[in-house]
């Protein structure tokens, strides 16, 4: 054989990743998810409903599961590597499971896209739906979406404390490092322990807002507060999720009620494992000394203020309610929720900016929150007053501190390439389904189609004009639906994970 031959052979190269490892890793993973469905199938005998589609939907996601798994036996420990592989195909395939229901039961929901829709928005806890009327769903459907929000939550607080940080998705691995376990752990290992370490609190925190609300029905503080939806709505704000039981998402509940919420967004927008250093484990100072949280609680009450003075001048509240209502809806769309109490869709220009502006800030890392999280914004600020005390003084030499820990030089080129990627993406996603509307002759502005971008990649999920909080993605069209499917995808991942695994160089050895 010539030398010429030799070289035109084709080479069959290793791959750089051990897709075996990481499949294994993911059938363990989804193979308890199948558990889930039987939540809403035990609501459907209660009220007798139809169950199979439940059943249906958790046999494919757990058979699927033992599948990987069973055929991946023997396969290495996962490393990091391939943490991006899992964790960008169990949200695509759990959201691709959790369309049964609705696709079975939902008249809301007759094109796939649509049912692909909802369900990657309630498991990534963005809130936003395309159905029209939501109290005419069947209770056990309507359980099942405020119940993929819970399970969304759960598992974006282990992706945020324990596989992204091992990642470095934008940073995290220096600036979570405290939260990081050794390099000698395995991934699975790794996802395992900080779900154990974590699920007891989150139950926790669900079933005393849980208590709280059935109390406030039982005893008429809320007349419109039955234990359904008790259950319901403490499920998706301990998730920050949004997603409602009625139509009208939090507006016919009481102030009282109003009240709660706020408090429990503000604690699901807060690190989870900040919290339970706090809590469990007694150290409350840690909170204040925290300087993301010291952030966090800072912008609450400086956003509350302008939009509390904004509803006061331009006469929409009056006194408590003004309070009340720039408050409430200023935490929700901050942490990402996505709750409404009231249609701020016909608020002032002024308070659809900030309103729009705090879902980019975010709330805390290692929340269930969405978006770009303030941590990094906290180091962006930090970077730029360093950078014009540089000007004043070339030769001063800062490091950048994070709670008193030194922070690399290049996590901050991580943390500015990620910022600059997500907005990036956001508009284009705003492009996108503002040619798409405009091909289907629907009424909708730039402003519209921003926001409506935003709201998808970062989670909020409730936009303006038609998409509004009480309203619907409804009359969006195919394309622009994918669209913001994949931006609520996207955004719940932290983009990195996703375009990683696009990359040539991922599959190299």
């Amino acid at each position: 054989m010539t030398a010429i031959e030799t070289r035109r052979r084709p080479r069959l190269r290793k791959l750089g990743v051990d897709v075996r490892a990481a499949l294994h890793v993911l059938g363990s993973l989804l193979r308890p998810l199948g558990v889930a469905y039987l939540v809403p199938v035990a609501v459907a005998a209660g009220h007798g409903e139809t169950a199979w589609p439940f059943l249906l939907g958790g046999a494919l996601t757990s058979g699927c599961g033992h599948a990987m798994w069973w055929a991946t036996r023997g396969a290495r420990r996962a490393g990091a590597r391939e943490g991006y592989l899992i964790v960008a195909l169990l949200w695509l395939l759990v959201a691709a499971f959790g369309t049964v229901p609705y696709i079975a039961l939902g008249p809301e929901y007759t094109r796939f896209v649509d049912a692909l829709f909802e369900s990657m928005s309630g498991f990534s806890t963005t809130g936003a739906t395309v159905a029209t009327d939501v109290s005419s769903l069947p209770r056990s459907l309507a359980l099942w979406r405020q119940f993929t929000e819970w399970i969304g939550g759960l598992g974006i607080i282990v992706l945020f404390l324990a596989v992204l940080p091992r990642l470095n998705v934008g940073g995290r691995q220096a600036l979570f490092r405290s939260e990081m376990p050794g390099p000698e752990i395995g991934l699975e290992t790794t996802i395992r322990e900080a779900a154990r370490q974590f699920l007891t609190l989150y139950v926790a925190i669900t079933v005393v807002l849980m208590a709280i609300l059935a109390v406030f029905g039982w005893t008429g503080i809320d007349d419109r507060m039955t234990l359904f939806n008790a259950v319901a709505h403490a499920l998706t704000t301990v998730a920050t999720g949004g997603f409602s039981t009625e139509p009208r998402s939090m507006e016919p509940f009481a102030a009282a009620t109003h009240w709660v919420v706020v408090v429990f967004m503000i604690l699901a927008g807060t690190n989870f494992a900040l919290l339970f250093v706090s809590i469990v484990r007694g150290r409350v100072r840690a909170l204040t000394r925290d300087e993301e949280f010291r952030a966090y609680v800072g912008l609450i009450v400086v956003a509350s203020t302008v939009m509390v003075v904004a509803l006061l001048s331009e006469g929409v509240f009056s006194g408590a309610d003004a309070v009340r209502h720039g408050v409430f809806n200023t935490v929700s769309m901050m942490t990402t929720t996505g709750f409404a109490s009231a249609d701020f869709n016909t608020w002032p220009a002024l308070t659809a900016l900030v309103l729009v502006g705090v879902t980019f800030l975010s709330a805390s890392a290692g929340s269930t929150s969405g978006s770009i999280k303030l941590v990094r914004h906290v180091m962006i600020a930090k970077l730029l007053r360093r950078e014009i005390r540089h000007t004043v003084h070339p030769e001063l030499i800062a490091p950048l501190r994070l709670n008193g820990a030194v922070v690399e030089e290049r996590t901050l080129r991580a943390i500015i390439v990620f910022v600059f990627l997500f907005l990036g993406i956001c508009a284009f996603g705003a492009v996108a389904v503002l040619l798409d509307s405009h091909l289907h002759g629907l009424d909708v502005g730039t402003f519209d189609a921003m926001a409506a971008s935003a709201a998808a990649l970062t989670g909020a999920g409730p936009a303006f004009g038609f998409a509004g909080p009480m309203g619907s993605y409804e009359p969006f069209g195919d394309v622009a639906t994918f669209v913001l499917t994949a931006e609520m995808y996207l955004g719940r991942l932290e983009v990195v994970p996703v375009l990683v695994v696009f990359a040539r160089s991922y599959w190299r050895a």
